[in-house]
């Protein structure tokens, strides 16, 4: 069943399953690089079950995800007829359905469990059990990601006995090579990676470079000429950006403009509720991954965000605005053309130099 209910999505990871999923049976470690949109975090767990793993964990760096990946796998996966939900959740003070067998979970919570409960990884593969963990957006290279993975590695490292019954899978839309680089120095151990064919949106997505613009006057713009249900999703560097930035234009509609906040100290219930009736966001980088906005239309992109800079001499940290990473950028392209025809707005030179990959937060930034 839950390979047919996949077949019905279309998503383009489908199309590819079969030689992805013989290359987790036939090693221990599996990088993937695919395409914004290509069914990484909702189809892959679903038919790794189906292939007869016992429980798949699948990590966000965000609370939001955690909740709305699983809710639309248990939608999309699920009849009438199941008396269990295929997949739970759980984030820092709230969880649901935790026996499910997809748990998708924040990487701060896996980090905890490797650091603090030895016994963690033993007791879920007691008898013939096999489970994946699944490490997902591992291009934002947060501090609990890199840890989640240094962790993963010292325990297939010191106990080779679990590479057995033990899949692991790390994945983003662009993987930077210094993640397969930890896992291939590995004595014995099986590592692949697979790079999934580029894959266009469903739908067409325009760029549009706007450099000298002001965000409010676009968003302004976009207002007018928009449908009534049109959404419209505005990056910004810093939380502080993202609540002045909707004070300032409840005053200049004089409320008839309302834009919600998305950040990331905000439960996911109230993001969820913000996503599903709002259409004007303001977000740092909350909102780059893993959500689908139902009726997105436009994203209007400062093109920066804000880093943390350590000065020794102080030996204190500040935060500072900085060009995003080529693959920032990518990600947050790629929340258009999922359900329709959409326009990127880049507040910024084509031409501006910028990183590959964003620095990962353990190395830091010095002055």
């Amino acid at each position: 069943m839950l390979y047919y209910r996949s077949c019905l999505l279309k998503l383009p990871l489908y199309e590819s399953s079969k030689s992805l999923l013989d290359k987790i049976e036939k090693n221990t470690v599996v990088t993937i690089a695919t395409s914004t949109g290509s069914g990484k975090s909702t189809l892959l767990p679903a038919l790794l079950i189906a292939e007869g793993y016992n429980r798949v964990w699948v990590t966000q760096p965000h609370r939001l995800p955690c909740t709305s990946i699983c809710n639309r796998v248990n939608k999309t996966m699920m009849n009438i007829k199941d008396r269990f939900p295929l997949a739970g959740w759980s984030v820092s003070g709230a969880e649901r359905n935790t026996d499910a067998q997809i748990l998708y979970l924040t990487d701060g919570l896996l980090k905890e469990r490797l650091l603090f409960n030895s016994n963690f990884i033993e007791n879920e593969i007691r008898g013939d059990k096999r489970i994946v963990l699944f490490v997902d957006e591992v291009h934002e290279r947060s501090i609990n990601i890199d840890l989640c993975l240094a962790l993963i590695a010292r325990l297939l490292t010191e106990q080779p006995s679990l590479r057995l019954k033990l899949k692991v899978i790390i994945s983003s839309a662009t993987l930077d090579k210094s993640v397969p680089n930890l896992f291939r120095q590995i004595p014995q151990l099986k590592f692949d990676q697979y790079q999934m064919p580029f894959s266009q949106t469903l739908h067409k997505v325009e760029t549009i470079y706007r450099p000298k613009e002001n965000i409010l006057d676009v968003v302004q713009e976009l207002c007018r000429k928009r449908q009534r249900h049109d959404q419209i999703l505005c990056f910004v560097s810093s939380v502080t950006d993202v609540y002045q930035y909707c004070n300032l234009l409840d005053k200049l509609s004089h409320g008839i403009v309302i834009a919600h906040p998305l950040v990331q100290s905000q439960s996911a219930s109230e993001q969820q509720r913000c996503i599903e009736h709002g259409t004007i966001f303001f977000s740092t980088t909350v909102a780059e991954t893993s959500l689908t906005f139902p009726l997105l239309k436009y994203v209007v992109d400062t093109g920066m965000i804000n880093v943390s800079i350590y000065d020794p001499k102080a030996k204190q940290t500040t935060l500072k605005e900085v060009p995003a990473s080529e693959s920032t950028i990518k990600q947050r392209l790629g929340r258009l053309g999922r359900t329709n025809p959409g326009e990127y707005h880049a507040l910024y030179d084509s031409k501006m130099e910028r990183r590959t990959y964003p620095k990962p937060h353990t190395m830091g930034y010095l002055i």
